[in-house]
């Protein structure tokens, strides 16, 4: 069982590091979905940390259909992270129909390599996710974080399944959003996903979310402990 963790920040992602993480999606602005962190919070997570940092290439919010002024952003992203010695690369392209853009998909595997692909939530928002997960996988993705194409990933259950049965192990299938200490091992035990995503914020007295060691280090061990029932 792999549990990554989103932090938003190196306080996030030390929190997440102290709570026995040993994975992240790193991030900013995740009020808007997320978007590129800064290189200097990517370069310390690398450096001070402890923890395989997989970052989010996202140049904005909003839909995942990009021009080419942004695509050489997002390339210019993944040059400056392998750079600096992430583990792996977060990204996600549609075409306006919302059918999975390939060719996009392909050029950013090709570029990010040798380091390994995330397709993100993006996924979600496909119009036939059967057929999006076998575009993925030919594309060369190593897994794709989604919540089933629903809102949750509990609420999107079903779908996971069939999603994690019609991969076959070709694929890692992600499961996120909305996932937490008291459903994670439901969500394991129905769907028979390997790895699970959360982000186990909590409000603090300044008005901002944080990652929380308590909430990070219960989720681990729900995790682990929901394996010994599927």
């Amino acid at each position: 069982m792999d549990i990554e963790i989103c932090c938003n920040s190196i306080q996030s992602a030390a929190n997440a590091q102290a709570a026995g993480a040993t994975r992240i999606e790193l991030c900013q602005n995740l009020n808007e979905g997320g978007t590129t962190p800064s290189y200097a919070t990517i370069q310390q997570c690398v450096e001070e940390l402890h923890l395989r940092v997989f970052v989010l290439i996202r140049p904005r919010p909003g839909n995942f259909v990009y021009n080419e002024l942004e695509i050489q952003n997002m390339l210019e992203d993944v040059r400056v992270c392998k750079e600096l010695g992430v583990a792996g690369i977060v990204v996600g392209f549609l075409h306006e129909d919302g059918s999975i853009d390939t060719g996009l998909t392909r050029r950013f595997v090709e570029a990010a390599a040798p380091i390994p692909v995330t397709f993100h939530r993006a996924f979600d928002r496909c119009k036939d996710w059967s057929k999006a997960l076998e575009e993925v996988i030919a594309c060369g993705c190593r897994r794709i974080l989604t919540s089933g194409c629903h809102d949750t990933a509990l609420e999107g259950k079903e779908v996971l399944k069939q999603l994690v049965e019609q991969a076959g192990g070709r694929i890692t299938i992600l499961a996120g959003s909305g996932v937490r200490p008291d459903n994670v091992c439901e969500l394991i035990r129905f769907t028979g996903a390997q790895e699970v995503h959360g982000s186990c914020k909590v409000r603090t007295a300044g008005g901002f979310d944080e990652t929380s060691t308590e909430e990070v280090a219960s989720l681990l061990f729900n995790a682990t402990t929901g394996i010994e029932y599927r």
